[in-house]
């Protein structure tokens, strides 16, 4: 099981004010590599980050290839980023063996220079905010990106929405906005604006961590690697007290492993959490699949006392 020193650590530096991410995603790592030792990925990035400041700082003032409506600055600064991380040191999208879970973790994205689309925004980020170039995380549905603002001295310039899966690809308003008209159409007649803000949420950093988390459970599932997803769910809790359907998953993941008063504490806490939800039919079913669980673990637990 997860040592209890790595869950407080992870909690503090997750909903830690300071917006650095890369701390936080090392302790991630440690699920699958105990005795990692952050330090040298860190002392990467910041060499990393120098050289980007570098080329950031002397991007040309004004890009005369901008598109239109976009900040002509933050179009040069993002393409000198997007050179020398995806050109020059060719990190790039694991799109052949996308569910290997070494694409979760920081280190290995580090050292293989591939990852999934939420490893290599964080990456992205990271290098960013060495670099003196503001970019922020966006919850888009499905595949995370990332948001460079335009300068406030340019209230009618479009923000660049950046895809670091596919190279820093510059993702266009005009596509952004088919996406949500798209989806506004089986949302009852949804305003299409309305629907686009909503696919362009800013992602907080214990959203951020809370992402790469549920992604790293999912490919563990998958694997049928229960303690590493059950060590998952601890800190997906950590980072979110709240997350109840997490409480449940880590009962049925301790039910697996056998840990049956651990699935018992975790079933009944998630029983009478849910007692007065308004719950729909698949809900419903599951929630007495789960009292059948914990009726057969009160028999079990007793057995064993």
């Amino acid at each position: 099981m997860i040592r209890p020193q790595l869950v407080r650590s992870f909690t503090s530096a997750a909903l830690s004010p300071d917006p650095d991410l890369a701390v936080a995603a090392l302790m991630i790592a440690r699920i699958e590599y105990p005795a990692l030792d952050a330090g040298p990925y860190l002392e990467q990035l910041d060499v990393i980050g120098t050289e980007a400041r570098r080329r950031v700082a002397d991007a040309p003032a004004t890009a005369a290839d901008a598109p239109p409506d976009v900040d002509p600055d933050r179009y040069a600064q993002v393409m000198a980023l997007n050179g020398y991380l995806f050109g020059e040191m060719r990190f790039v999208g694991n799109e052949v063996h996308y569910e290997d879970p070494r694409n979760s973790f920081l280190n290995e994205v580090l050292e293989r220079r591939t990852g999934i689309p939420i490893t290599l925004a964080l990456l992205y980020m990271e290098v960013a905010r060495r670099a003196g170039l503001p970019v922020e995380g966006v919850n888009f549905p499905g595949h995370f990106l990332l948001r460079c603002p335009a300068r406030r001295v340019l209230p009618d310039a479009e923000d660049l929405i950046i895809d670091a899966f596919h190279g820093g690809a510059l993702l266009s308003h005009d596509l952004l906005r088919r996406r949500a008209e798209a989806q506004s159409s089986w949302e009852e007649g949804g305003d299409p604006a309305l629907v686009y803000s909503r696919l362009l949420p800013h992602a907080t950093k214990p959203q951020i961590l809370a992402r790469m988390l549920l992604n790293l459970k999912r490919v563990y599932v998958r694997m049928l690697s229960f303690p590493q997803a059950r060590d998952i769910t601890e800190l997906l809790i950590a980072v979110d007290p709240a997350a109840i359907n997490e409480l449940r998953d880590r009962g049925l993941l301790a039910y697996h492993l056998k840990d049956f008063p651990a699935a018992l504490r975790d079933l009944q806490t998630y029983l009478h959490l849910t007692s007065s939800a308004k719950l729909d039919e698949k809900e419903r079913e599951e929630r007495e699949q789960i009292w059948e669980h914990v009726k057969t673990l009160r028999k079990r637990v007793a057995s064993l006392n």
